[in-house]
């Protein structure tokens, strides 16, 4: 961590200076930050100096766990005056790319942190909009996203304090920082990547804890096969609606203006009538 927070103050410098110069500067190109995936490619649009180039190396719509590089991505991660990426496995050869680079990079999940998906918890997430301002030397508009989450999260914990049920049935367990922060329980289908896929046996035992949690609804994700999700609902005799974890947006939902905030918001309704809150 001490390398990587050395290599940030650097660029704090770099990027600054680079902001403030004249032609000679914009022919050396634009300052250059790379981020693994959507949300924190969004942070970075948003703290980032104008002018900045914002490189997301998962494709609009793809699963991030997915990720693999090809040699033009693996130039830009190297080339990159900063890298942003979560750590502990979650893209394995953004990783890898990173730790043969010589500039600096910022993991931002904190040690002791097992589970990667810090971004659906706003108040978590935030703590990342502080990190990254202070890379770039930006803390005052680091502070301006910092309120749009805190606000995000004074939404979903007064809507999410008086609910019917606090057991939510999700595909894979992305929102374990989410169910801890508003006292809920998520109920995964699946691990911590919405590739795995229960057999038989697990999937009627996976039937068998809906049943049990008296959740009304499974929530599919967006971007993976509902099989899983409709199997389970269908034989729980429970209906099925979508939540998104926010890994990646489609094309036609970046071009319709949705936004990591506004998906948050989504996604606030689809958990309040699941969970019958008032």
């Amino acid at each position: 961590m001490r390398a990587v927070f050395i290599g940030v103050i650097a660029l704090t410098v770099g990027i600054a200076a680079a902001g403030c110069g004249g032609a000679s500067d914009q022919k050396a190109g634009a300052p250059t930050i790379v981020a693994g995936f959507y949300p924190l490619a969004w942070v970075a649009e948003q703290v980032a100096r104008p002018g900045t180039k914002v490189v997301n190396l998962t494709p609009a719509g793809a699963e991030p766990h997915d990720l693999e590089l090809s040699p033009g991505d693996a130039q830009t991660v190297s080339d990159a005056d900063l890298v942003v990426y979560v750590g502990g496995g979650f893209q394995p050869a953004l990783e890898d790319a990173v730790a043969q680079r010589d500039g600096p990079s910022l993991d931002v999940l904190r040690p002791g942190e097992s589970d990667p998906h810090i971004w659906l918890d706003p108040v978590r997430f935030s703590q990342v909009v502080h990190d990254v301002g202070l890379a770039l030397g930006r803390p005052a508009a680091a502070r301006r996203l910092e309120q749009t989450l805190a606000d995000i999260g004074t939404l979903y914990r007064r809507t999410l304090r008086r609910c019917f049920s606090t057991t939510f049935v999700t595909t894979h367990a992305a929102f374990g920082y989410l169910a801890k922060r508003y006292g809920l329980t998520q109920l995964s289908l699946a691990g911590r990547t919405p590739e795995a896929e229960p057999g038989p046996k697990e999937i009627e035992r996976l039937v068998g804890e809906v049943r049990a949690s008296g959740a009304p609804v499974v929530l599919a994700e967006p971007l993976v096969s509902t099989h899983l999700a409709a199997t389970v609902a269908r034989e729980a005799d429970v209906d099925m609606s979508y939540l998104d974890p926010l890994e990646g947006l489609r094309s036609e939902r970046l071009d319709a203006g949705d936004d990591y905030a506004s998906v948050m918001r989504d996604n606030l309704t689809v958990l309040k009538k699941a969970l019958g809150c008032r």
